[in-house]
């Protein structure tokens, strides 16, 4: 099996070599040994490193990437939490799809200035009586009962 010192993975994969030491502190990659002061890798880190991106790109966190290897270090996926996962992010084009379609509303307003609106106007009366509830750290901006 070819092995690949840590510039080498870092080169290949784009991720800085501080990044390859941290998924290696958090269980996420493993170094074969060293040669010098560097780090080697099983040339499979590359595709572990993909799986990681991967995970990543669908708002999993390191912590629940590493949940999903098993003792080996061999991916073993939840299903359920994939599917978990897939409804969150249902839940998230939701929220983000009436934000956008609010921003538009107020963008096609005629008026001069976006204070002299009424789908302004209306925007900012729904989130003074609640009908849009207010940012809260995880980026709500929704109508009441959605």
């Amino acid at each position: 099996m070819k092995e690949l010192d840590i510039g080498e993975v870092a080169r290949r994969s784009g991720l800085p070599a501080s990044t390859l030491r941290y998924y290696e502190e958090k269980g996420l990659i493993s170094s074969i040994g060293r040669r010098g002061l560097s780090r080697v890798f099983r040339a499979d880190v590359l595709q572990r490193l993909s799986l990681i991106a991967l995970g990543q790109s669908a708002e999993f966190s390191l912590d629940d990437l590493v949940a999903m290897l098993d003792a080996e270090g061999q991916p073993d996926i939840d299903r359920q939490r994939l599917n978990e996962k897939a409804d969150e992010l249902d839940r998230t084009i939701e929220r983000l799809s009436a934000i956008r379609d609010e921003l538009r509303r107020v963008a096609s307003c005629p008026a001069a200035r976006h204070i002299e609106c009424s789908k302004f106007q209306k925007m900012l009366n729904a989130i003074g009586t609640g009908d849009i509830k207010r940012k809260t750290g995880k980026g709500d901006l929704r109508r009441r009962g959605s």
